[in-house]
């Protein structure tokens, strides 16, 4: 038995129909937007433009003569802080031979270690006591110096107005000043026949390389004048000790252990340590 058809057509729910509105809504938009795309595509391969020919490049005004230069300073000219460590550190590995070659403390330690010789004591002071104690005397006496220095090379140079060779010459002067007011002519001759090279004309003409063997060569000779000198009241006690020891018939009783004492003594009467370190201050005064 087939079963009988439907009057009429069912009619959409209003939910099914709101749906399809929805959907020809969202078909349209699509075919707008690819509308709009093949028109903008469309209208940029119509009219393409030529790109503009490149420009030839210019010759150099002035080529130079291929010389490196290297700008160590900042953008203010001030040196960084970088390149100011990298010099501290330098100065910090060359400081014991600049401390040995061209100040007063090699002068300074050999006197003090001759007049520990001369009182017959070997190690007393320690070599640290008389390293110190020639350390800071050397400051002492190099004040003046360091500070002309500080003044004409250092603070110029952390300013931006020198740049670091004119700081090393400007420094080098009073430094160079004071060695060669303590320098021998003979020294400096000795030293330039030494070299092979000729007299200078001047000594401000002595360069570095002459003149700090010089200085320490006149360095040495003062000191050993100085010790020379120390060591002939010494000698006297001991002469006089030895005289009376053989005049007694005691030859086997070793001198220094009678003469060190009276050394002792007459050392602390004469204030011993204060005249040599006087002696020492005023060499070098006027100097600064």
């Amino acid at each position: 038995m087939i079963p009988a058809l439907p009057a009429s057509p069912a009619r959409l729910s209003p939910a099914g129909a709101r749906s399809l509105r929805l959907l020809a809504v969202g078909l349209a938009a699509v075919l707008l937007a690819l509308l709009l795309l093949w028109l903008n595509a469309s209208a940029g391969h119509a009219a393409p433009v030529d790109p503009a020919p490149p420009v030839p490049p210019t010759d150099p005004a002035s080529p130079g003569t291929g010389n490196v230069n290297i700008q160590i300073n900042g953008m203010d000219g001030k040196p960084s802080s970088a390149v100011l460590t990298l010099i501290g550190i330098t100065l910090l590995a060359v400081a014991p031979s600049l401390l040995l070659m061209m100040t007063s403390f090699t002068k300074i330690f050999v006197v003090l270690a001759m007049t520990r010789n001369a009182l017959s004591l070997p190690s007393i002071p320690p070599n640290q006591v008389l390293a110190g104690l020639a350390l800071f005397l050397s400051i002492f006496v190099m004040w003046p110096v360091i500070n002309e220095m500080n003044n004409l090379g250092i603070q110029p140079y952390l300013n931006g107005k020198l740049d670091f060779n004119g700081a090393v010459s400007a420094a080098s002067g009073p430094l160079q000043h004071f060695m060669l007011a303590h320098t021998r002519e003979e020294d400096i001759a000795l030293m330039t026949r030494a070299a092979g090279a000729e007299n200078p004309a001047t000594p401000e003409a002595v360069p570095l390389q002459t003149l700090i063997p010089a200085f320490m060569v006149s360095e040495l000779r003062a000191a050993f004048i100085i010790g020379f000198v120390i060591f002939i009241p010494f000698l006297v006690i001991d002469l006089v000790v030895s005289a009376a020891l053989m005049s007694m018939g005691m030859m086997m009783l070793p001198p220094v252990m009678i003469s060190l004492p009276f050394k002792i003594l007459l050392f602390v009467l004469v204030d011993g340590w204060g005249l040599i370190i006087t002696a020492l201050v005023q060499s070098y005064a006027g100097t600064g």
